[in-house]
């Protein structure tokens, strides 16, 4: 559940900054983002170090692998290891892509789930477990996609209002992708933020991506956050208020002073609407 000392702007963390974190964390660095995928059951030095930082600074975990669209079972050996590496490190929160990514092995890739009534329950059904094997709520980021389904019978904004509704779970908002889509399937990106439930955000991410095409945009976060982006989450944090903000940066890693400057953008706009 979303604890009141995760707040701020926040950063992914990698092993690639991990030196230059354990000299200084920077002033603008409130809280850091892990993948469990990445840190369960790794060499005992590296929990070692992590450990050294969750004593700390709040974390939030973010999965890659869970597959919450997908239709074989859940992994819920994984999920018990989550269970103890959240109360080992005193990690609040926990959030999934609103995806697939699974089909009897990991497909590397976060695919869409329809927007029917089906997939619907079929999710819904998926997050209930999770959440009781947990013993908590957690939140859902809407995904970036390319391609539609073959069979839509309700849009993105609906479908996400309505997992979340049935589900009882809460809203990971990654603003970057919100744009990506907007750009992607051609709708105005703040009548879609519109459209979500204030009430049920706790989390933003925001990050860079890749221009393949004029109307083509690939969710790389792999390079600096565009300025329609900025306003998107200028407009984001009128709109729904101030949530803690991670800066995604997961391909391109330049050295950590690099980052700094799209961190401390994130606080400027915190304090603005803060205020």
């Amino acid at each position: 559940m979303y604890s009141p000392d995760l707040h701020g702007a926040g950063l992914g963390f990698r092993r690639d900054h991990l030196i230059a974190l354990e000299q200084q964390v920077p002033d603008c660095i409130d809280f850091f983002e892990i993948a469990p995928e990445n840190w369960i059951g790794t060499d005992p030095d590296s929990a070692k170090r992590l450990r050294a930082f969750s004593e700390r600074f709040p974390f939030v975990i973010h999965g890659l692998s869970l597959s919450l669209g997908g239709l074989t079972p859940l992994n819920l050996a994984f999920l018990h290891d989550l269970k103890r590496f959240m109360h080992e490190h005193q990690i609040p929160l926990y959030t999934e892509h609103l995806s697939w990514c699974s089909d009897h092995g990991q497909l590397y890739d976060l695919l869409p789930i329809p927007f029917t009534q089906d997939a619907i329950q079929h999710t819904v059904a998926r997050i209930r477990q999770t959440q009781d094997v947990l013993g908590q709520q957690i939140a859902i980021e809407n995904a970036s996609f390319y391609l539609q389904a073959p069979i839509n019978e309700m849009d993105e904004a609906t479908f996400i209002n309505s997992v979340l509704e049935e589900a009882d779970c809460l809203l990971h908002l990654d603003v970057n992708n919100v744009y990506v889509n907007s750009v992607n399937h051609a709708y105005d990106p703040y009548a879609f933020l519109r459209k979500l439930p204030k009430e049920r955000v706790v989390y933003i991410h925001t990050a860079g991506h890749y221009q393949q095409e004029a109307n083509l945009l690939i969710d790389t976060h792999g390079a600096p956050v565009i300025d329609p982006v900025w306003e998107l989450l200028d407009f984001t944090y009128a709109e729904f208020g101030v949530f803690p903000t991670l800066l995604e940066r997961d391909y391109h890693i330049p050295p950590l002073e690099e980052l700094l400057p799209e961190i401390e953008h994130i606080a400027r706009l915190q304090r603005k609407h803060a205020a």
